[in-house]
């Protein structure tokens, strides 16, 4: 909807519901001025009742005080609170006389009503004390109960009272059971409905669903159309009123869903909702294409894109995340599965056979939509192809045809498998420093932290000085804006950002412990790895298929050291103690037959054992494929302080862990991860810990550095991120302690 669509789409809401409620009551000015009302002499048998009122009036009057004694003050205004304190004393103590003086009433009467007051003003000042009524509705409450009072003596309808009051004082009044046979009570009933949709419009539909009999469900379900059309739909195709009735609307948005939603396949019709209401596409042109998953799936790109475009003018289209998870959904299941199945193909022709015909932009939404899945090889085998098939392969050429649709998801996954630099040389210099620029902005707009990680972690990916530079000084021109205008969650994002970003070049001599106030991230001392016995737990995780085997034959070999090292086979799992120096204990599954989910098994039992015996892993290393990194996760223990992910792309899982382990020190591969490289850093770790050293983590780089520096293993070794430069993390640790500092 464009932006005047939207306006008219929102006044033609309020309009209608204010409409229903001009159609509904008329609501005319209560005048609170009243004389004092003396209490004649009470029966001893009602006393208690009027002990009881005067009670709960002073402990209302007593829940707000503004530094006097018995004086509600809800609100900041003196004047107002003044108002509202004469009706709680005043009014209240007028109507006990009212209802001793009527004698109207019979005794048991008299005994009714002043418990229904009694009721009315516990139910006021519970409810104010938990927040469901503001202290400033009292008046008004106090008034229906006046009101409502005189009608019910009458055997007249109270629905003219309800009307004019709000949800919160319908609730409480609607509630007593002094009203509860009224005349009008179906009427009230329909005003509270009608109140509750004004204040919930989302929940319109399951609200209406209740009574959907109301003379006014025909307006309500426009409303709803407007406002949620997947809650509409979900309901159009019922077999029950409710269904009926939308059905029978006449509104043109509301018929639309229903064509829809009454189709066998309706909820493949169902994201091209804002381009069929709008005709710009019909049902018969989608039912063509249907069973066709590759057409399906580029017509899902191509509506995705106009999307796209129409939201850069100020236009929302209609249901646009339900678009945007099908297309995900036929992406990952269509093709992305189909070549992550194929990693053992030797020909990538055949791997990759079935995206040949996709375009740069279909291929695009492959490698954005299905970050979590991808594997590495299959998303460096979209990547390439996305260039191979533009005539002139530009980076933002590419962006444009996608109207910049999830660039910095792009950017942040290119960042991840280290190909961020190509596709920064594939523009421009100055489109590239604009694009760049743009991708550290607007990092709080969202309520998670998802933007400001993945800019964290693409700045570690970034290896060209100048881009550095430009993103450090833009972060900081962010940081001091944001300041200035008192963004405190903005500034503080951009504050340790920055701060990060600076840490980088040792040349400024900052200590991120000191200025960020977080856990030492240069070293991991060994006495956070022992427990209380000094001992150190490690856990390893293998999986059965055929590389999985082979690892673990290797690793089994690599403690094949009787002077170092004792193996004890279980049925399960393997057991690796160390003979002298630092008690280490290794555990790790068996690589049982996976097609039969025995390693999954044999895990599950080994974390069993753990538990019974109280050992927590603080140390915790995958050993298997990027594909089965999620299980390993999915068991993480938050003992865990360091954590080896030794698959392919094990960069990508960076949030997920931090989520379980906040403060673990991870190493992972950007790309490729390789036994030789997971076995030789494992062995110099657990040496270090073995002879009792605190890992060092820039010494122990210069270690792997200086044992991996073959022409074989040196570009494998260089795409592993140390702790201290999983910038990722070291950000959520910080925003972390910054939220408990100002807390």
């Amino acid at each position: 909807m464009t932006k005047t669509t939207i306006f008219v789409a929102n006044h033609f809401m309020k309009r209608c519901l204010h409409f229903l409620l001009f159609l509904i009551f008329f609501t005319t000015q209560k005048t609170y001025a009243q004389p004092e009302i003396p209490l004649p002499k009470v029966p001893v048998m009602r006393q208690l009742f009027h002990s009881n009122i005067d009670e709960i009036q002073w402990k209302i009057a007593q829940s707000s005080s503004n530094g006097r004694d018995s004086f509600f003050a809800p609100t900041h205004d003196l004047e107002t609170n003044k108002k509202i304190n004469k009706a709680l004393q005043l009014r209240v103590d007028n109507m006990q006389a009212i209802i001793e003086l009527d004698t109207s009433l019979t005794q048991n009467d008299k005994f009714i009503w002043l418990k229904a007051l009694e009721s009315l003003l516990n139910d006021f000042y519970f409810g104010n004390s938990r927040g469901y009524i503001k202290g400033a509705l009292l008046p008004e409450l106090i008034w229906a109960f006046e009101d409502g009072f005189y009608h019910e003596k009458k055997h007249t309808s109270i629905a003219p009272v309800i009307a004019k009051c709000s949800l919160e004082t319908v609730d409480i009044i609607l509630k007593l059971p002094v009203f509860e046979n009224n005349v009008g009570l179906k009427a009230c009933q329909d005003y509270l409905l009608l109140k509750r949709c004004i204040q919930q419009p989302n929940n319109i539909m399951k609200l209406l669903r209740k009574s959907p009999d109301v003379f006014f469900a025909d307006s309500l379900i426009k409303i709803a159309a407007h406002r949620n059309q997947e809650e509409l739909y979900d309901y159009a195709s019922g077999e029950n009123e409710l269904g009926q009735k939308i059905r029978a609307c006449n509104d043109s948005l509301v018929q639309t869903i229903c064509r829809i939603a009454v189709l066998n396949t309706g909820r493949m019709y169902f994201p091209f909702l804002d381009q069929l209401y709008h005709k710009k596409i019909t049902l018969d042109s989608i039912t063509k294409i249907i069973e066709n998953d590759e057409a399906y799936y580029k017509l899902l790109v191509n509506t995705q894109t106009q999307y796209a475009l129409n939201m850069i003018h100020g236009d929302t289209p209609l249901v646009h995340q339900v678009l945007t998870d099908k297309l995900r959904a036929k992406a990952i299941d269509y093709y992305i599965n189909v070549i992550n199945a194929l990693h053992d193909e030797k020909s990538e022709t055949e791997r990759f056979k079935i995206i040949e015909r996709l375009t740069p932009a279909e291929l695009y939404y492959l490698s954005v939509l299905g970050e979590d899945v991808i594997y590495t090889s299959s998303y460096l085998g979209v990547y390439k192809r996305i260039f191979e098939r533009m005539k002139q392969p530009k980076a933002d050429k590419l962006l444009r045809l996608v109207h910049f649709d999830y660039y910095k998801k792009f950017i942040k996954i290119a960042a991840d498998y280290n190909q961020l630099d190509d596709f920064l040389k594939r523009m421009e210099p100055s489109t590239a420093d604009s694009i760049m620029r743009s991708f550290v902005n607007d990092l709080a707009a969202k309520s998670d932290l998802e933007d400001a990680v993945d800019v964290a972690g693409a700045f570690a990916s970034i290896t060209n000085p100048k881009i550095r530079k430009l993103i450090t000084l833009q972060v900081e021109k962010n940081r001091m804006e944001d300041s200035t205008n008192h963004l405190t969650r903005s500034a503080t994002i951009y504050r340790i950002l920055h701060t990060i970003f600076l840490s980088m070049d040792t040349a400024n001599k900052i200590n991120l412990t000191t200025e960020l106030g977080i856990n030492p991230i240069f070293i991991m001392p060994i006495s956070l790895l022992k427990d209380t016995s000094g001992r150190i737990i490690v856990q390893q995780f293998f999986f059965g298929d055929k590389d999985g085997r082979s690892v673990f034959k290797g690793f089994v070999n690599q403690f094949d050291e009787p002077q170092r090292w004792k193996i004890t086979h279980k049925e399960e799992w393997i057991e690796v103690k160390s003979v002298k120096g630092i008690p280490i204990t290794i555990y790790a599954n068996k690589p049982l037959d996976t097609e039969l989910d025995l390693d999954a098994q044999a895990q599950d039992h080994l974390r069993q054992y753990l538990d019974s015996a109280n050992l927590s892993p603080t140390v915790v290393i995958h050993r298997g494929h990027s594909y089965f990194v999620k299980y390993t996760i999915d068991q993480l223990s938050s003992s865990a302080k360091v954590i080896l992910l030794g698959s392919c792309g094990g960069y990508q899982s960076l949030n997920k862990v931090l989520t379980l382990c906040p403060l673990a020190h991870i190493i992972s591969s950007k790309q490729v991860g390789t036994g030789e490289i997971n076995e030789g850093m494992l062995e110099v770790i657990l040496e270090q810990l073995r002879q009792g050293k605190d890992l060092v983590w820039p010494n122990l780089w210069k270690v792997f550095s200086a044992k991996f520096n073959d022409a074989k293993s040196r570009d494998r070794f260089n795409d592993y991120v140390p702790p201290h430069k999983n910038l990722g993390a070291i950000f959520i640790m910080a925003y972390e302690k910054a939220l408990q500092t100002d807390n």
